[in-house]
C-alpha cells in the first residue's frame, strides 16, 4: 500500500459510518487509479474529491448499496449475451417519467435489460441541441416529472432487471447555467470555469485546426457575448462554444470544474442511474494546434472521475460518447497506462457506418477491412452496437480503408450520401441530407432504420402495384442489420421505434424550434397504436417486433456473445457475405450475413476452418433452429457451399440437442 493511499484510508476511517470497512477496501483497490488521475492538475483536490466520495457514500441508499454488493459480485454484469439496449425520449416514448415506468412490461418483452432515457435534465428555454444545453443538472425538466419521479422509475427499473442510462454533458453547460451567469457578472470562482478571450488572437490561433461541428447554423468554435464583465471592469469577451453559441465548454484544466461535475455524478448515482453517459467526452481538454479532441488529459480526467464513482458508487458505470476515429476509440475504453480504468462501454460507431455501407454496395468487403483494423478494447469493457441513434449518420469511411480495398474514401463518402437521401439511381432509400459542407464534400444522414433500409420506398411501391417483393427486401435489410448488432458481442442498442418498423416522421416541421434540424425526423412519436399489432404476424410492426424479440431472446443463451470476446473477421472469398467469427471457450460462433439482394455461396471450408464442419460435426443455425444444407461437397468430405437467401443472417454454432440423451 502506497503512502499516498494509507493517508488517505486514515483520513477516510473514522468517517464514513455505515459499511464503513467495505468503502475502505474499495479506496485500497481504486485509490491509486484516483491520485494518478487526479495528477493532471498542478494542484491535485484530493482531499476535496474525498469528502464528495465520502459523503456521496454516506447518503447512498440500502437499495443501491444492495445493488453495488451484488454487481461487485459479478463485475461483468452489463457484458453478458442477456443484455439488450433500448434508447429513446422519454416524452416521445411515453409522455412522462411516470408514463415510462408504466411502459416497463413492453420493454420486457424486447427483453431490455438497459435503457437509456435520452436528455432529460433541464435545459435552457428555445433551443436546446435536443436537451444537450443544460441550465440544471440537478433538476428535471418539469413536464418529464420530477427527481422523485425519476429516483422511483430508477428503482421499478431495478425491480424489473433493467440498468438506467442517463446523458452527462461534461464538455460544456447552457449559457443560463447558475455558473455561467456568474461568469457573466465577473464572479470567482466562476469566471474560471469558463474560457474566455478579449480578442480574437487566441481563437483565430485555435481555429486554424478546429472543425466545425455544426457549420449550417454555428459557425466557428467561438461566440461573442458583450454582457461579460472583465476584471478590470469593461464589457464583452469571445467564449469557447464548440457546438453552439449557448453552450459554453467549461475549463477542465480548473480542478473546480472537475469537483463540481463529480458532485453531479455522485448526486444522479444515488438517484438510482445506473450508468451515465458522458456526452461529447472527446473535445475536454484543448490544446493549441490540434483539434482539440482525444487528448491524453481527457483519460486522466475520466479515470480519476472512473475512480472516484467506482469508491462511492461501485454499481454505477460510464459509457463513452465518443465518436471519433476508429483508431482513437480504444483508449476511451482504457489503453496503455489507463487500461481497464476508463469508461466501460463505448459507442462502436464503425460497425455502424459499415453495415449501412455493405447494404449500400452489396459488398462485405470494406466492412472486412474496416472492423479487422482496430486495436482490441480491454476484456472487461462492452461495445455498444447499433444501427442508429439519436444523431445523423456521419459517413465516417476511413481513406486507408478504403484505398485497401480500391476505393476512394473520399466519392464512396459523397456515394453513401447519395445513395441514402434516395437520389442515387436505384436507391431502396428514404433519407435526408444533413450538415452537407460543399468545402469538404462531407455530408451527413438523416432518417429512420426502417425508412433508410428501404421500407418507406417498398411501401410506396406496394400501395401502387399491389406487389409485396420489396417490402419482404425491406424486412429483410432491418432483420439483418439488427441480427448483427444483436451478434456482434456486446449491448446491442434499440433506438425508439426500430422495433416496429416507424418510418420518417416530418410533424417536426410544424414546430419552429425543431423545423431546422431535419434529425427529428427520426425522433418520432411512440405509435402505440403499430405497438398493439406487434404481435401480430401478419403486420409489419410484429414482423419487426417479433423477430427483434426472438433475437433478444436467443442471444441470451449463447455465452459466446460475451462482450469479453471479440468478433473477427473472416475472409471467405465471397465479397456479399460479411463473416465475423467468435472464439469462446465455451463454443465458437460463425455468424455469417449476406448483404446483398442476391443469392450467395458460403465456401464450406470456412466452416471447417472454425471446426464447425468435421466427422459427425455438422453446423447448427442458432436464428432458424437448423442445420443448413451442405451442396456440392466431393465425396470424401471436401469442397462444397451453403446457400443464403438474400439479406440472410445465420449465427452458426453446434446443435445444442446434440448431445442431449433421449428420454
Amino acid at each position: 500500500m502506497s503512502v499516498e493511499i494509507a493517508e488517505l484510508i486514515e483520513a477516510a476511517r473514522s468517517r464514513v459510518g455505515t459499511d464503513g470497512e467495505a468503502f475502505v477496501e474499495r479506496l485500497d483497490r481504486w485509490g491509486p487509479g484516483l491520485l494518478t488521475g487526479l495528477g493532471v492538475f498542478a494542484e491535485p483536490p484530493v482531499e476535496r474529491v474525498l469528502e464528495l466520495i465520502i459523503s456521496a457514500h454516506r447518503d447512498r441508499r440500502p437499495s443501491l448499496r444492495a445493488l453495488d454488493r451484488r454487481r461487485l459480485l459479478r463485475p461483468d454484469w452489463f457484458s453478458g449475451p442477456e443484455q439488450v439496449g433500448y434508447v429513446c425520449y422519454p416524452d416521445r416514448f411515453a409522455g412522462t417519467l411516470d408514463g415510462v415506468r408504466e411502459r416497463i412490461d413492453y420493454l420486457r418483452e424486447l427483453g431490455v435489460t438497459y435503457l437509456h432515457l435520452m436528455p432529460l435534465l433541464q435545459p435552457r428555454e428555445g433551443q436546446d441541441d435536443g436537451g444537450y444545453a443544460v441550465r440544471d443538472y440537478r433538476a428535471v425538466r418539469p413536464d418529464l416529472g420530477s427527481m422523485d419521479d425519476l429516483e422511483k422509475l430508477a428503482d421499478a427499473l431495478h425491480e424489473a432487471g433493467i440498468a438506467l442510462t442517463l446523458d452527462l454533458v461534461l464538455n460544456h453547460v447552457a449559457k443560463e447555467h447558475a455558473w455561467a451567469r456568474a461568469a457573466v457578472r465577473g464572479e470567482q470562482p466562476y469566471r474560471d470555469y469558463f474560457l474566455f478571450f478579449p480578442d480574437r488572437t487566441m481563437p483565430d490561433a485555435y481555429e486554424r485546426t478546429l472543425p466545425e461541428i455544426f457549420p449550417d447554423f454555428a459557425p466557428g468554435s467561438f461566440t461573442w457575448e458583450e454582457e461579460i464583465v472583465n476584471p478590470d471592469g469593461t464589457h464583452g469577451a469571445w467564449v469557447w462554444t464548440t457546438f453552439n453559441s449557448f453552450q459554453w465548454d467549461l475549463d477542465w484544466s480548473n480542478p473546480d470544474v472537475f469537483c463540481e461535475l463529480l458532485e453531479v455524478i455522485l448526486f444522479l448515482a444515488n438517484i438510482g442511474v445506473d450508468c451515465l453517459r458522458l456526452d461529447a467526452i472527446a473535445f475536454l481538454w484543448k490544446r493549441l494546434g490540434t483539434n482539440c479532441q482525444n487528448q491524453p488529459e481527457v483519460h486522466d480526467i475520466v479515470q480519476a472521475l472512473r475512480a472516484a464513482v467506482r469508491i462511492a458508487a461501485p454499481g454505477v458505470i460510464f459509457k463513452a460518447e465518443a465518436i471519433v476515429a476508429p483508431e482513437d476509440l480504444p483508449a476511451y475504453l482504457g489503453t496503455g497506462r489507463h487500461a481497464g480504468q476508463v469508461c466501460d462501454i463505448a459507442y462502436h460507431n464503425s460497425l455502424m457506418v459499415q453495415l449501412w455501407s455493405a447494404l449500400a454496395t452489396g459488398s462485405a468487403t470494406l466492412a472486412e477491412r474496416a472492423l479487422a483494423v482496430p486495436p482490441p478494447k480491454p476484456v472487461t469493457t462492452a461495445w455498444t452496437t447499433y444501427a442508429r441513434c439519436h444523431d445523423d449518420i456521419g459517413w465516417a469511411i476511413s481513406d486507408s480503408d478504403a484505398a485497401a480495398v480500391g476505393l476512394s474514401g473520399y466519392h464512396h463518402r459523397q456515394f453513401l450520401a447519395a445513395w441514402y437521401d434516395g437520389e442515387f439511381p436505384g436507391s431502396f432509400a428514404r433519407g435526408e441530407l444533413f450538415q452537407a459542407n460543399p468545402a469538404t464534400g462531407d455530408a451527413r444522414t438523416s432518417g429512420t432504420l426502417a425508412s433508410l433500409a428501404g421500407l418507406e420506398a417498398a411501401l410506396a411501391h406496394q400501395a401502387r402495384t399491389g406487389q409485396t417483393h420489396e417490402v419482404d427486401l425491406a424486412l429483410g435489410r432491418i432483420f439483418l442489420l439488427h441480427a448483427v448488432i444483436y451478434g456482434y458481442g456486446g449491448i446491442p442498442l434499440l433506438y425508439m421505434g426500430d422495433e416496429l418498423g416507424l418510418l420518417n416522421d416530418h410533424s417536426y416541421l410544424d414546430d419552429h424550434r425543431l423545423a431546422q434540424d431535419n434529425r427529428w425526423m427520426h425522433r418520432p412519436w411512440m405509435d402505440w397504436d403499430a405497438a398493439a399489432h406487434r404481435h401480430d404476424p401478419a403486420a409489419i410492426a410484429g414482423r419487426v417486433f417479433g423477430g427483434l424479440a426472438h433475437l433478444g431472446r436467443l442471444r441470451a443463451t449463447l455465452p459466446s456473445l460475451h462482450a469479453a470476446v471479440e468478433s473477427e473477421p473472416v475472409d471467405c472469398g465471397v465479397a456479399g457475405l460479411l463473416v465475423l467469427r467468435r472464439r469462446h471457450p465455451a463454443g465458437t460462433l460463425l455468424a455469417v450475413y449476406n448483404v446483398s439482394d442476391a443469392w450467395q455461396h458460403l465456401p464450406a471450408d470456412t466452416v471447417r476452418a472454425s471446426g464447425l464442419l468435421s466427422g459427425s460435426t455438422r453446423p447448427w443455425d442458432h436464428i432458424s433452429s437448423f442445420a443448413p444444407q451442405l451442396e456440392g461437397a466431393a465425396p470424401e468430405g471436401g469442397g462444397g457451399f451453403y446457400a443464403l437467401a438474400p439479406y440472410a443472417a445465420w449465427w452458426l454454432g453446434t446443435d445444442p440437442n446434440a448431445h442431449r440423451s433421449a428420454p
